[in-house]
């Protein structure tokens, strides 16, 4: 598709005075043709000799009109023209239309009322360049990594080292994770900077069902015991896995989260095929470690109490693992000290639940679906001259219609990743029960969860100057335009509150904001969701996941329930075959590589400003400027790390949420 530029010449009689929109309109090509062309914007050249600049950047189908706005922004009461405050409130009333809330199930999230993204309205429709992209499939993905051969094997892996025949593709994480992997010392690591670094919290007391005693783990504690530990805050980490892939076939009452048994249609390829009596497990695990000074403790992907997330950095560490969460003599816990063959398998299984609570809570809920919330949000209550509006939409204009994909390509019934229907509501409503605003905004949940001096943590270190950064921007642009507190109360984001938060209270989130220092703080939570966060939890799936064993899909054996009988053909059997191995990658990749008009955060190419507006301008090069400082000072750090940390480096990773999950 060409890029073509126009110019036009338009004399009329008499002035016409002050310019308040633009109206374009497309024919069908010869009255028969579709005729559907994107439009950039529309500059118009007074006869005086001022620019007035028309931002688009909208798909135009035939038979179809957009109603333009100049580029200055401008608060309601700004808009003191008759003709421009009545078009702006026709904008209003026409947005609200088109853009309806629906109930996608009971206790999450709501989203946009379209069952097919070719039907959303034209501002919200990809580019050319991404339109073309996203025919791409999971198909030509395993055809790209090599794999379409294996796409319908459901034999097991006979080894281990056949993986690395499949691993055409390699990048330095998945060989230093296929090196290192089962290594107790990376695997706690993990937890810290690896695909899912925020449930990690201090703990002060071992949970009630995990019944750890002093002769389990007598060798590390040197004469003290659990008690005395706990209270000098040095020896314990502790975590509580909640697994979710899956269809599963019943979820116990009361919020009690144990074994759950899965079932798949024989048809699907994509989705681990279980045998009767196969399950996922709710792993516990228990990780000390010398002379760390920190316990750990996190909140359950249900809502339920549970305790999250080991670490360990730079020493050997003694763990035990739990992979059921009820005590009973069926359910052992399992000691490094034990076979080989047994610990390993415990690990996998932890692996396994990581993968699950991490792409249905931290990924769709925490990013997706709160990105669609806000995006909602904003076309409905917010008109393009607003300059909130142009402040947000550059990070979540593609929103809606790649989470529309999502539903249904990845997450329905019969979807790819294999979480869909009632198993996926059940999950997800537990998850919205338990998210609450200090959880999305970093600075609060680095505080709330006590890990301020927790040694190599670099997505905190990252995270934090990221989100100074985008604080600082958001500072400067909305003062400004809000000179005063009375201007915030006059935007309305209880939408927010309401379709996204369910009205909770206890979620924290507000239901209006009074001050721009408010104002400020949720505006950068929002672009940092969007775009840090999402980058965080989805650009390294296919680096920790191109080597399966250590972010496995599914399993197809239920834990073990006694010691000593695990053997290396055991864990092949319970690990995914090779159908499922090779469509998880497939996916893993599709989900983390750039599309082609990718861009970067600070990276602004739709031009909404008045170019004779020095000051958001001038704004957006300070951000770029903090951006670029920030990278550096990321990749100068990473040159002395084995293992980069690289997800938040806005320079070529930190991109706004933008993936491509068009799946055949």
């Amino acid at each position: 598709m060409s890029v073509q530029e126009r110019t036009f010449k338009i004399h009329c009689k008499a002035s016409l005075g002050e310019l308040v929109s633009v109206e374009i309109y497309s024919k069908p090509f010869m009255g028969l043709l579709h005729n559907q062309w994107f439009c950039d914007k529309i500059l118009i050249k007074t006869p005086g000799g001022d620019e007035i600049l028309f931002p688009c950047y909208s798909w135009l189908d035939s038979n179809e009109r957009l109603v333009l706005r100049p580029a200055k922004a401008s608060l309601v009461f700004q808009d003191i023209n008759p003709i421009a405050q009545r078009q702006r409130t026709r904008q209003l009333e026409e947005q609200q239309k088109l853009f309806r809330w629906r109930v996608y199930a009971e206790g999450m999230p709501q989203v946009i009322d379209y069952d097919t993204a070719l039907a959303l309205p034209a501002e919200v429709r990809f580019s050319f360049a991404k339109e073309t992209e996203f025919k791409f499939s999971a198909g030509k993905q395993l055809a790209a990594l090599k794999l379409t051969g294996l796409a319908n094997s459901r034999r097991s892996w006979e080894n281990l080292s056949q993986l690395e025949v499949i691993l055409c593709e390699k990048v330095k994480t998945i060989e230093y994770i296929q090196e290192h992997w089962d290594e107790d010392k990376f695997f706690g690591y993990q937890f810290l900077n690896g695909l899912n670094p925020m449930m990690i919290q201090r703990c002060s007391k071992l949970p009630e069902n995990f019944p750890v005693t002093d002769d389990m783990v007598k060798d590390s504690l040197r004469g003290s015991s659990l008690e005395q530990d706990m209270k000098r805050l040095e020896n314990l980490y502790g975590r509580f896995m909640a697994q979710v892939l899956g269809r599963l076939a019943e979820m116990l009452k009361r919020h009690r989260m144990e074994m759950c048994r899965c079932h798949t249609s024989p048809s699907d390829c994509h989705t681990q095929s279980l045998g009767e009596g196969a399950g996922n497990a709710f792993p516990t695990l228990s990780v000390a470690k010398r002379g760390d000074p920190c316990f750990l403790r996190g909140m359950g992907v249900a809502g339920v109490r549970q305790r999250k997330a080991p670490i360990d950095h730079a020493e050997e560490a003694e763990k035990s693992s739990q992979l059921r969460q009820k005590r009973s003599k069926e359910n052992p816990i399992f000691l490094p000290t034990d076979s080989k063959a047994d610990w390993k398998l415990a690990k996998i299984f932890v692996r396994n639940a990581e993968f699950g609570v991490h792409e249905v809570d931290f990924h769709l809920l925490r990013t997706h679906l709160l990105a669609e919330v806000f995006t909602m949000a904003t076309l409905r209550n917010l008109p393009p001259p607003h300059p909130l509006y142009k402040l947000l939409f550059p990070h979540i204009r593609y929103t809606l219609k790649i989470n529309i994909m999502a539903r249904n390509r990845l997450i329905s019934k019969d979807g790819i990743c294999g979480v869909g229907g009632e198993s996926l509501a059940i999950l997800l409503k537990r998850a919205t029960a338990s998210l609450t605003y200090s959880t999305l905004c970093l600075p609060d949940n680095i505080s709330e969860r006590g890990l301020e001096n927790v040694p190599h943590y670099y997505y905190r270190d990252d995270g934090m100057k990221l989100w100074n950064i985008i604080n600082k921007f958001v500072l400067a642009f909305l003062s400004h335009y809000y000179q005063f507190d009375a201007h915030v109360q006059k935007d309305r984001i209880s939408e927010i509150f309401t379709n996204g938060f369910l009205g909770r209270d206890g979620s924290g989130i507000p239901s209006s904001l009074q001050t721009v220092t408010e104002l400020v703080k949720f505006v950068t939570m929002v672009i940092f969701t969007a775009s840090a966060q999402h980058a965080t939890v989805n650009n390294g799936q296919f680096d920790f996941g191109g080597w399966m064993p250590n972010f496995p899909t599914a399993l197809r054996k239920p834990p073990p329930k006694e010691k000593g009988q695990t053997t290396e053909d055991t864990i092949l059997e319970t690990l995914p075959d090779v159908s499922t191995t090779v469509n998880g990658m497939a996916v893993l990749r599709l989900l983390s590589k750039d599309s082609a008009d990718h861009y970067p955060l600070g990276h602004f190419p739709e031009n909404l400003y008045d170019d004779n507006l020095y000051v958001p301008c001038k704004l957006i090069e300070e951000f770029q400027k903090d951006l670029r400082e920030l990278s550096d000072l990321i990749e100068e750090r990473n040159n002395n790390l084995e293992l980069p940390y690289i997800y938040l480096n806005s320079k070529n990773e930190c991109s706004h949420l933008n993936e491509d999950i068009i799946l055949s």
